[in-house]
């Protein structure tokens, strides 16, 4: 089989990980390196690049051409609505979750001077670290993982935030600060690698067979409790799903106002066989509590560049 992916030192990792355990299950494959348009664009803050799915639509299309049989993202990159010849064939056990702050010096973020740089292209974290630290100046941050991490030890930035998950993944072990949800509520999805194949096929029998259905409901979770707010990939939410135990799971989610300066937030502990509909009630509240009202506000002010 062909699996499909973009050509980032990271997208190449997770593309070997799929490798490495389809060749377990007796399953030989060859890459296809896809360049896509994210990609590309590295010159603008991530909210220029038009549309949703900026990294899934190149690798939707080779596959509908037939030229690769499954395609492997970083699960929140792939957007909430999806079209229906399009499987979601695996979600893969879950890595971190958990965003992380990396300095050059270790200094952790309540050691950050007043006025230090910390970069990032997210809105969400641009949004919490400035809710947690509103001190602090923000910057844009683009490129691959070596890129960014290049960019601070040129001292272009005091900090940079990653994803805890993309330093695994890389087998690199760096002096980081874990951000735990308490403050910093991950991506939808954040950690997990996710593998599509078109829908009734056989790469799509064969990859499900890597599903972790532990991770595949967490995932679905967190994006059901964002789906009637949601801004697109760029916009400041979060959405965190975690089995506490094999009957109940943890869920929290939370849309900022691009300066931290305001949030809506739910949190609650659901029952493992009905948890699309207590997903559903969450929704629901975080609609109630304002939370489209500021996904709104926010998708304006990234139009008229306005933060």
């Amino acid at each position: 089989m062909i699996i499909g992916t973009r050509g980032s030192a990271l997208a190449l990792a997770q593309a070997n990980i799929i490798e490495r355990k389809l060749l377990d299950i007796g399953v030989e494959t060859t890459k296809n390196i896809i360049r896509t348009s994210g990609d590309t664009f590295t010159d603008r803050p991530l909210h220029e690049v038009a549309g949703v799915g900026v990294f899934v639509r190149e690798l939707d299309d080779k596959m509908t051409n037939g030229e690769v049989d499954i395609a492997v993202h970083s699960m929140k990159d792939l957007p909430t609505v999806r079209p229906e010849e399009f499987s979601t064939s695996a979600v893969l056990k879950r890595d971190s979750p958990y965003d992380v702050l990396l300095t050059n010096d270790g200094a952790r973020i309540d050691e950050l001077p007043p006025g230090a740089v910390i970069g990032t292209s997210s809105m969400r974290r641009r949004a919490q670290i400035l809710r947690y630290r509103p001190d602090l100046e923000v910057q844009d941050l683009r490129g691959n993982i070596n890129t960014r991490i290049k960019k601070l030890e040129e001292g272009l930035y005091d900090g940079i935030l990653l994803a805890e998950a993309g330093l695994q993944r890389m087998e690199w072990e760096m002096d980081v600060e874990r951000l735990l949800p308490g403050n910093f509520i991950p991506s939808a999805n954040q950690g997990t690698i996710a593998v599509v194949t078109l829908a009734g096929t056989d790469a799509e029998d064969i990859t499900e067979e890597l599903d972790h259905q532990q991770t595949r409901i967490e995932t679905e979770i967190e994006r059901i409790v964002i789906t009637d707010i949601e801004g697109g990939c760029t916009a400041p939410i979060g959405s965190f799903a975690q089995f506490v135990n094999d009957d109940e799971i943890h869920v929290r989610a939370e849309v900022l106002a691009l300066d931290g300066s305001e949030q809506v937030q739910v949190e609650d502990y659901i029952p493992v066989d009905r948890y699309t509909e207590y997903a559903r009630i969450l929704a629901n509240e975080l609609v109630e509590l304002g939370g489209k009202e500021l996904v709104q506000r926010a998708v304006c002010q990234l139009v008229e560049k306005d933060f």
